[in-house]
């Protein structure tokens, strides 16, 4: 996961609705959109899939959407791109309004600018691997030589040299799943939109994926939108998690803002069991150096994990861990700084996080 990420947002999202029933665009802006959504069904037959919704995805980040089924986050990343059509709000990739795209144009988005990667792969069975991986290439025009040659570099890069000439009912689902994303990544997106990719693959398959997804993003910087229902999965791939409930965004932030400021007793529940010591960092969990006191102990990043700070400061027998910063000294972080941390009692006040805009940790 990328730092210093520009601040010009990819997309920007104001609230968005997207309401399915009858005389849906009633809906917006009325009496009824304050009902809980049980109620909202009861007296107009209508569903806010996506309620209200607002949030930018910035330049180079990984965004994450995460909710249980039904949180309306699959409809949310296909409004981003018109598969599903938004009822209201405003909606803009760098700038230009997507919902005032015509058919030309948004063709053109969904072919090269925003490419989705789906959960159940969507491989045309009866062609190789490599022409899979070349067929977003063909749609656009692309001559052979090219496509074929683009589609052999991103085989290679996905991990699957020497089986292009296989048909897709001679992989497993990780080497599916590894096709569509060499498929997605062959059209050189800005966006790359993941719609629950991993859920149908078995555990080991999965982590496997993820390690695929943090390589590809850290060799690429290439800015990813990713729904998924899995928390640990969310806190591991995410710069910034949206957490979904009932069609509306509950908290917007930092997986270190999730896990250490909780902004209701849901989001509390929903990460309850969390390992905050692999969360929460070391920038947010130390302590003002006192004055006079000795600089001695392991260094580590304001970026390091507590867990990371108590295996450091286990190693080295020392009482505490400095926190350094282009050689200064930012704070330190000692044995009850560590132990608050993992008994809950420190470090919660991981600042914002809640609401449609959550704001980064800076220390």
């Amino acid at each position: 996961m990328s730092e210093n990420q520009a601040t010009d947002p990819v997309f920007s999202v104001r609230n968005l609705w997207k309401v399915f029933g009858p005389k849906a665009d009633r809906i917006p802006g009325s009496p009824y959109a304050e009902l809980p959504a049980d109620e909202l069904r009861a007296q107009t037959g209508c569903t806010a899939a996506v309620h209200d919704v607002s949030f930018d995805v910035r330049k180079g980040e990984v965004f994450v959407v995460m909710g249980l089924s039904g949180s309306g986050k699959s409809t949310l990343v296909r409004c981003l791109t018109r598969l599903i059509e938004p009822t209201s709000g405003s909606l803009t990739i760098d700038g230009e309004d997507v919902l005032a795209m015509d058919r030309t144009r948004l063709r053109e988005l969904r072919r090269h600018r925003a490419a989705m990667v789906f959960q159940h792969f969507g491989l045309l069975p009866h062609r190789s691997v490599l022409d899979n991986v070349a067929y977003g290439l063909e749609i656009q025009g692309v001559g052979k030589a090219e496509r074929r040659a683009r589609a052999t570099e991103m085989v290679e890069k996905v991990g699957l040299a020497g089986l292009e000439a296989r048909r897709p009912g001679q992989l497993s689902g990780g080497q599916q799943q590894r096709v569509g994303l060499a498929r997605a990544l062959a059209v050189d997106p800005e966006v790359l939109l993941f719609d629950e990719p991993f859920s149908a693959l078995d555990p080991l398959i999965r982590r496997d994926m993820q390690e695929e997804v943090i390589r590809l993003h850290r060799e690429e910087g290439r800015t990813m939108v990713f729904i998924t229902h899995d928390l640990s999965e969310a806190l591991r791939l995410g710069d910034r998690i949206a957490l979904m409930r009932d069609g509306r965004i509950v908290q917007l932030g930092t997986p270190e803002e999730i896990v250490g400021s909780p902004a209701d007793d849901y989001v509390r529940e929903f990460v309850r069991d969390v390992p905050r010591e692999q969360v929460i960092t070391v920038g947010t969990a130390m302590r003002p150096a006192d004055v006079g006191e000795s600089a001695s102990g392991p260094a580590l990043a304001p970026s390091a994990t507590v867990s990371e700070a108590i295996e450091a400061v286990a190693r080295s027998g020392d009482p505490a861990a400095r926190v350094m910063s282009d050689g200064k000294l930012l704070g330190v972080v000692d044995h009850e700084c560590l132990i608050g941390v993992v008994a809950g009692t420190g470090a919660s006040g991981a600042s914002g996080g809640s609401g449609a805009e959550g704001k980064e940790v800076t220390v």
